[in-house]
């Protein structure tokens, strides 16, 4: 199971990198996409939609089932990856690199501190194996 040092993790298997103080990079982890099995469709959310951090904002089908993606932060959605929408099973291949979801501008930087440390991912990973 790959989880790369330099990310942050939510208890719902997604992970997000800062782009910089405002802006992050959001997908779901190589933990979530190898229980998903083959992913076949990915929703992604509508540029300059607001969420709040815990809420729904992406939809992934996977051969076994149909899951919600939640937003780790609060924000807006800056900028999607559209080529998830032609070849979903991108998450499968490279979760941490093309298999990207979306950028967010965040607003609430005090909302990084609810994240997981990379060592603490991988005791939430060990404790659901």
């Amino acid at each position: 199971m790959n989880i790369p040092g330099d990310l942050l993790y939510t208890k719902t298997h997604e992970w997000v990198k800062k782009v910089n103080e405002k802006e992050v990079v959001i997908g779901i982890t190589d933990f979530a996409q190898q229980q998903l099995h083959d992913i076949v469709f990915v929703e992604l959310p509508a540029l300059q939609k607001e969420f709040k951090a815990g809420n729904p904002y992406a939809v992934i089908e996977s051969v076994k089932a149909a899951y919600d993606i939640y937003a780790p932060l609060s924000g807006k959605v800056t900028q999607v990856n559209t080529a998830l929408q032609e070849n979903p099973q991108v998450v499968n291949e490279d979760a941490y690199g093309k298999g990207w979801f979306c950028h967010m501008e965040i607003v609430n930087p005090g909302e990084f501190k609810n994240l997981l440390l990379p060592d603490q991912y991988q005791a939430l990973c060990n404790s659901e194996q």
